[in-house]
């Protein structure tokens, strides 16, 4: 594989949710060690699924992997790194000034921002600080799906650009004297990720239509920013063993016309590509048959079993269940590329159709709703959530009612503060208020952002209350009402995607956890791209229809109140006809059938 032969010490793997990054990053790692480096694996995702992969529990502190000696890994965990970030900056305060300031200092780095900037500050430390990894010959870095990751990227410059501007020494991560102490740290980064010999950045993309154009997306904006060695890597390439299997030939060939439409710049960049495994990538020898083929095994592929339970119900089944109040918000959420755009899009076009009044909206930073839905629908209205115009609009409007009663220095202090890369958090958790406030009297289909990005922002709700309170005159109703519109079952309606696979599956389990704690309980799971009910004759396939009967089972019996099924279908759900069709399971094979319950 190209990409193990040209190697730089840094290796850094992102893309769209889905498309194999976690595994790649992992099997790149396991082979380099194989071949007597000694490599460190990096997870900067907030809904990291190292553990699973690699069979072991892992922590922010390097741990050594069993069965390959010279592999190390770790998680970031935003939550450790925010606690130690805030007695960092307030550590040196606490016995020198009032208690009161300690506290306004503490209550400041309270904010979801704070602990995406800690988070950054661990990622920055491995990257930016050679004397971290010295005991290394590489670090490969697992990103989070692409729109978190660019944000993550792009930090350091914004941050530098910050401190060096900001002259009134306080920001909304307290005294900026805990930055500048960083300041040095992020210049190294933005060094190291820019420096082709030191670092490459590996654009993953599946040969799908969404994927390859989340991947130009990200070419072309870490181009801007400098970071300008990539290698793209095409990832699970299927090629039908069976002819006569339509379901095969249906899916090599939407892959090939996907790869044939793909960006020219993308195309440009260097290449490798990877095959369609019968078998799922968890554990070391499993990920060593990715990129060694001579270590693959026939024990690792499943026997040819199909699930017989009961069949689930289809789409059309959920949003008939849906519909029922005539009004409300319905949250599609997930692990990144499970299929979240297109049931939210699929979901929206049935309500529409059904005579209803409906807004589609994201707050993924991505934004894929608007090319999803390629045409327009009676009824349904379609926008995204834009952080740039967003951002703008909150800090105009802040100027205008907070700043109007400040002296010209107490503006041109909070002009700086505003400037500070947090309020783009802020900005974004204001229009999503808003968004859910309009489920009062229509429909509302929100599309999260991948997991991790999704609980950052409804774990914003507290830190906007008192972020609003800092800067304007008065909190917004649709920010006061926003967590009981969520904890309202028959308000909003949180619908989980995943896959008939094992990390999505773990994933969405770990989601509804969270949730909970939340006081927020979804209301049903839907299990997109099924093989199951369809008839496929391709070894490859079959063997991946086998395994997915122990996926389905689990979500049905240990996780979901309600569980819905989608099959996998041969139309590239773009256009409002073939979401028709994910609502209603119509596909090349067999389709699901609409009956049975979930747990």
């Amino acid at each position: 594989m190209l990409l193990i032969v040209n190697r730089t010490r840094n290796l850094f793997f992102t893309g769209k949710g889905g498309v194999g990054k976690t595994s790649l990053a992992c099997a790149t790692a396991v082979t380099l060690a194989d071949r007597g480096k000694k490599v460190l694996l990096v997870s900067t995702d907030p809904a990291s699924n190292l553990d699973e992969v690699l069979g072991v529990h892992l922590t922010s502190a390097s741990t050594s992997i069993p069965g390959v000696p010279n592999l190390s890994a770790l998680n970031i965990d935003p939550e450790a790194a925010a606690r130690a970030y805030r007695e960092r900056v307030v550590g040196p305060y606490r016995g020198i000034l009032p208690e009161a300031s300690v506290s306004s200092i503490e209550e400041q780095l309270s904010g979801a921002c704070t602990t995406e900037i800690a988070a950054f500050d661990e990622f920055a430390s491995l990257l930016g600080d050679a004397t971290t990894t010295t005991a290394f010959d590489h670090v490969v870095f697992d990103t989070a799906p692409t729109g978190h990751t660019l944000r993550l990227l792009q930090l350091p410059a914004a941050w530098s650009d910050f401190i060096e501007s900001n002259a009134g020494g306080t920001s909304c991560l307290g005294p900026l004297s805990g930055l500048q102490t960083q300041h040095e740290l992020y210049a190294s980064t933005v060094r190291a990720l820019s420096d082709p010999k030191l670092t490459t950045l590996v654009l993953v993309s599946r040969p799908e239509r969404a994927a390859l154009q989340e991947a130009e997306r990200t070419r072309h904006e870490l181009s801007a920013v400098g970071i300008s060695n990539q290698h793209f890597v095409l990832n699970g390439v299927f090629i039908a063993q069976d002819r006569q299997d339509l379901i095969a030939v249906a899916l090599e060939a939407r892959g090939k016309q996907a790869v044939n439409a793909m960006p020219a710049a993308l195309a440009k960049l260097p290449q490798s590509q990877t095959e369609l495994l019968p078998f799922g990538l968890i554990g070391t020898n499993a990920l060593r048959a990715l990129l060694q083929p001579s270590a693959r095994r026939e024990d690792t592929i499943p026997s040819f079993q199909k699930d017989a339970g009961t069949p689930l119900p289809d789409l059309s089944s959920l949003v008939r269940e849906l519909e029922g109040g005539g009004r409300g918000v319905v949250m599609v959420m997930g692990k990144g590329g499970v299929g979240k755009t297109t049931v939210a899009a699929a979901i929206a076009v049935a309500l529409a159709d059904h005579g209803h009044t409906v807004h589609l909206t994201t707050t993924d930073p991505a934004g894929q709703v608007q090319s999803t839905l390629a045409q327009s629908v009676k009824g349904l209205s379609v926008s995204r959530i834009d952080p740039v115009a967003e951002t703008q609009a909150y800090r105009e409007e802040v100027m205008r009612t907070a700043g109007d009663k400040l002296d010209e220095q107490g503006r041109r202090l909070l002009e700086e503060e505003l400037r500070s890369p947090c309020t783009e958090e802020m900005a974004v958790f204001r229009s999503f208020a808003l968004k859910v406030a309009e489920g009062t009297d229509s429909f509302v289909v929100l599309d999260t952002a991948p997991t991790g990005h999704t609980l950052l922002l409804l774990d914003a709700t507290e830190a906007y209350h008192r972020q609003v309170s800092h800067t304007m005159s008065d909190i917004p109703d649709s920010v006061r009402q926003l967590l009981p519109r969520l904890r309202d079952h028959e308000y909003t309606k949180m619908i989980i995607v995943t896959l008939p696979e094992a990390t999505p599956v773990h994933e969405a389990a770990q989601l509804q956890q969270d949730l909970k704690r939340a006081e927020i309980t979804p209301f049903a799971w839907v299990i997109n791209q099924c093989l199951s009910p369809l008839t496929v004759t391709d070894r490859i396939l079959k063997a991946r229809q086998a395994s997915e009967g122990v996926y389905i089972d689990e979500v049905r019996r240990v996780h979901a109140l309600s569980t819905y099924m989608i099959p996998w279908m041969e139309a590239d759900p773009t256009v409002p006809e073939s979401l028709r069709q994910v609502a209603s399971a119509i596909t090349v094979g067999k389709p699901a059938v609409s009956s049975g319950t979930g747990r």
